[in-house]
C-alpha cells in the first residue's frame, strides 16, 4: 500500500466489510474449535483409533477443496451480476449451481465409495489399522450429495452478502457433531461431573465419530439448501436446472482453474507430510500439532477473503472502479492488522498452545521454534490470502493457480527435499513453507497491480 492510498482510506467502508467477513471468521472459528475437541474425543480412544481417523485426513481436504472451487467461480458470477443489478442472471446463476452441486455430488459418490477400502492402503497407513480406516471413510463420505450441497450453497448466499445464515448453519452443524460424537462413540457410562448420572451410549468408537460427522453434514446440506430457496437474492426458484451453457461458460472458467490449484495443493501437502514422516516420530508429532495449532491463527485471513471477493465482484459488476480500490486499500489495512495481532500472540504463546497437546517436552521445544518463525510471516501471508480472494471476485484464477503450482512444487516440495537430502530437520522444512508463502504474495501482488493499476 503506497502512501497516497494510505491517505485515501475510508474508515466508513470497515462496517461494509465487517459485516461480511465477521461471520465467516466465527464460522471458522467455531470449526477450528470443533476439530481441536473432534481430536481430544477421538484420541481418548488410543492411538490406533487416532491413526484411523487422520489416515485419510488428506482425502476430506482434497473434496472439500474441488466443491469450494467450484463454489468459487459462481461467486465471481453471482457477485458481478449483482453488483450490475442483474439479480436475474444472479438467480439463474444459482439454479446451475445447483445442477452443479447435484452432479458433483453424486459423481464424487459414484468414483470415493467404491474405493474406500482401498484409499487407506494408498495413504500406506499401518495394516493393523487400514479396516477401520476404510470404515471411518466410507461411514464419512457416504453423505457426499450433502456435503456438496452445503460447501456450494453457502457459498452462494455469501456472494449475495448473506454470510450470517452460512454462519448460523455452521454452528448447528458443529453442535450436532460434537452432541452425537458424546453419544454415538463412547458405550453407557456413569459421569461423575452429573453426580453419577447414567449416560446412554452407543459405543461405536472411531465408526460413531464418522457416523456423528456424517449426519450432522446431512442436516447442514438440507438446511442450506433450504436457506437457499428462500433467499429474496439468489434462489432457484423458478428457473431451470438444466445445463445452461451462457451461464456455466463463466463459472467454469473461473472454477476450473481454482479446482486443480486445491488439488495440486493437497497432492503437495501429502508430498510434505510424507517427507516430514521420514524424520521420525519427535518431528511428525511436533510437526502435525504446530499445523493444527497455526490453523487457528488463520481463521482472520480466510474470513477476509470471502469479503474480499464478494465486494470486489459486486464493484466490477457495478463498474466502480474507485469504490473496489477504496474497498482494497481498507481490506488490506484490517488484514495485516489482525494477522499482526495472531501472529503476535503465536509469537507468545506457542510453548502454551503446544502444551495442550503434548507433554513431551522435545515435542513442545521443537514446534514452538517453527510456530515461531511463521509467526513473523503471519500479516505477510494474510495479504496474499486477502489478494487472491480479490482476484476470485475478479474471476481471475488461472495465474493464482500457476503461482500456486510454483510455490508448491518448485519451492516448498523440492526446497525440502534438498535440506532433508543435505541432513536438516523439520525447521529447514518450514523455511521452505515459509519462502514458499512468501513468493506467492510478491506474485499475487504483481498481478493485482497489473490487473488493477493505480489510477492517476
Amino acid at each position: 500500500m503506497t502512501a497516497a492510498d494510505r491517505k485515501k482510506l475510508h474508515p466508513e467502508l470497515i462496517p461494509v466489510i465487517l459485516s461480511l467477513a465477521a461471520p465467516t471468521m466465527f464460522e471458522e472459528l467455531v470449526d477450528t474449535a470443533v476439530q481441536y475437541i473432534d481430536i481430544a474425543m477421538v484420541g481418548s480412544l488410543g492411538t490406533a483409533a487416532t491413526a484411523a481417523v487422520g489416515a485419510t485426513a488428506t482425502i476430506s481436504w482434497l473434496v472439500g477443496g474441488t466443491f469450494s472451487a467450484i463454489g468459487i467461480g459462481f461467486l465471481s458470477y453471482i457477485a458481478k451480476s449483482r453488483g450490475a443489478g442483474n439479480d436475474e442472471n444472479a438467480a439463474r446463476a444459482s439454479a446451475q449451481a445447483v445442477f452443479v452441486a447435484l452432479f458433483t455430488g453424486l459423481l464424487f459418490s459414484a468414483i470415493v465409495l467404491p474405493l474406500a477400502r482401498f484409499v487407506p492402503g494408498w495413504m500406506h497407513a499401518d495394516v493393523s489399522i487400514r479396516p477401520l480406516a476404510a470404515r471411518y471413510f466410507l461411514i464419512l463420505y457416504s453423505t457426499m450429495l450433502f456435503r456438496s450441497a452445503r460447501i456450494i450453497f453457502g457459498t452462494l448466499l455469501r456472494a449475495s452478502g448473506d454470510t450470517r445464515t452460512p454462519m448460523r448453519i455452521g454452528l448447528l452443524v458443529n453442535l450436532l457433531n460434537v452432541v452425537g460424537n458424546f453419544f454415538l462413540i463412547y458405550p453407557t457410562r456413569e459421569l461423575a461431573a452429573l453426580g453419577g448420572m447414567r449416560v446412554f451410549g452407543a459405543g461405536m468408537g472411531v465408526e460413531g465419530a464418522a457416523l456423528a460427522s456424517a449426519a450432522s453434514v446431512a442436516v447442514g446440506g438440507i438446511l442450506v439448501t433450504v436457506a437457499l430457496w428462500r433467499s429474496k437474492s439468489v434462489s432457484p426458484r423458478g428457473h431451470s436446472l438444466k445445463p445452461d451453457p451462457e451461464i456455466l461458460r463463466p463459472c467454469l472458467r473461473v472454477s476450473l482453474p481454482n479446482m486443480f490449484q486445491r488439488f495440486c495443493t493437497s497432492l503437495g501437502y501429502v508430498v510434505f507430510a510424507s517427507m516430514i514422516n521420514s524424520l521420525g516420530e519427535l518431528s511428525t508429532a511436533a510437526h502435525t500439532i504446530a499445523n493444527t495449532v497455526e490453523s487457528a491463527f488463520y481463521i482472520p485471513g480466510y474470513g477476509m477473503m470471502a469479503a474480499a471477493a464478494t465486494l470486489t465482484g459486486n464493484c466490477i459488476g457495478a463498474g466502480d472502479r474507485q469504490r473496489q480500490k477504496d474497498l482494497a486499500n481498507m481490506i488490506l489495512l484490517i488484514e495485516i492488522s489482525l494477522m499482526a495481532v495472531t501472529g503476535g500472540l503465536l509469537l507468545i504463546f506457542a510453548p502454551a498452545m503446544m502444551g495442550i497437546f503434548s507433554r513431551d517436552a522435545a515435542v513442545i521445544a521443537l514446534g514452538s521454534t517453527v510456530l515461531r518463525m511463521v509467526a513473523v510471516s503471519e500479516p505477510f501471508y494474510g495479504v496474499s490470502i486477502v489478494t487472491e480472494g480479490m482476484l476470485q471476485g475478479a474471476g481471475l484464477t488461472f495465474k493464482p493457480f500457476l503461482f500456486n503450482l510454483i510455490g508448491m512444487w518448485g519451492v516448498r516440495i523440492v526446497g525440502t527435499t534438498i535440506c532433508l537430502r543435505l541432513g536438516y530437520g523439520l525447521v529447514s522444512a518450514w523455511c521452505c513453507m515459509i519462502a514458499h508463502n512468501m513468493l506467492l504474495l510478491i506474485l499475487l501482488r504483481i498481478y493485482y497491480r497489473k490487473v488493477f493499476p493505480a489510477q492517476k
